[in-house]
């Protein structure tokens, strides 16, 4: 494999081998339209060229940074239970919307219903903050506890979230499928990890690339992080 100079973002091709970004499926679960981007076969398992995924991972980062230069936001998805604390992470260190529990049904195609469970998620934080749980019985309480860890549950991630986002970041598109098509149906650009098993036609900005590796998603999450922060230090100057 040739060797690429790091570019702009800091994509390095020997680091992403390192982080196992190199790593597919085994051959029998290969999507045939992933085929222009497999490099060869290791031990029944394909090898994703690295060149091809340096070259699709700056366009993506580029896209991303012109998204966050005219003022506008990014959801990040990632669903799968090995996954769910670096998302969180990521997206909370960047001031991200996030998704790491189940997708909801709705959340872009009824987001009005969304943003009114929100409203009122947010209220009764409020009110628990305020001391105000505390006029209400022990049964009245718990009740209104257990609401509240259920509420946070399924709407933590995207409380602050007022209005759809211009664009989705999904770190595995056959996990988070329904995500994926409801960002569809809207019109909301979509970035994603796309393993050897996946179709990256449904995505508008595919990054071929080891979507189960812890490593390899935090190589690619990380170089997004960088290239909000970027963004975000430029816009306060």
């Amino acid at each position: 494999m040739v060797k690429t100079k790091k570019n702009e973002f800091g994509i390095d091709v020997d680091e992403m081998m390192k982080a196992g970004v190199h790593l597919g499926h085994r051959i029998s679960k290969l999507h045939p339209k992933m085929q222009e981007n497999i490099l060869g076969v290791k031990n029944t398992v394909h090898i994703i060229d690295l060149e091809k995924t340096a070259k699709q991972l700056e366009r993506a980062l580029r896209f991303i940074s012109e998204i966050f230069q005219k003022g506008g936001n990014l959801l990040l998805i990632g669903t799968k239970i090995p996954l769910k604390n670096l998302v969180r992470e990521i997206a909370e260190d960047c001031k991200l919307p996030y998704v790491t529990e189940r997708w909801l049904g709705g959340t872009f195609t009824n987001f009005k219903i969304i943003a009114e469970r929100i409203k009122y998620f947010r209220e009764l934080e409020r009110k628990k903050k305020a001391g105000e749980f505390e006029k209400y019985t022990k049964k009245e309480r718990q009740k209104l506890e257990k609401e509240l860890a259920d509420l946070k549950e399924k709407f933590g991630g995207i409380k602050e979230m007022e209005k759809i986002p211009d664009v989705v970041f999904i770190c595995d598109i056959n996990k988070d499928k329904l995500a994926l098509r409801e960002a569809n149906m809207k019109g909301i650009k979509v970035v994603a990890i796309v393993d050897t098993n996946a179709d990256p036609t449904q995505v508008d900005y595919p990054i071929p690339a080891n979507d189960d590796a812890i490593s390899s998603v935090k190589y690619i999450l990380e170089k997004v992080a960088e290239a909000i922060k970027k963004c975000k230090v430029k816009s306060e100057k």
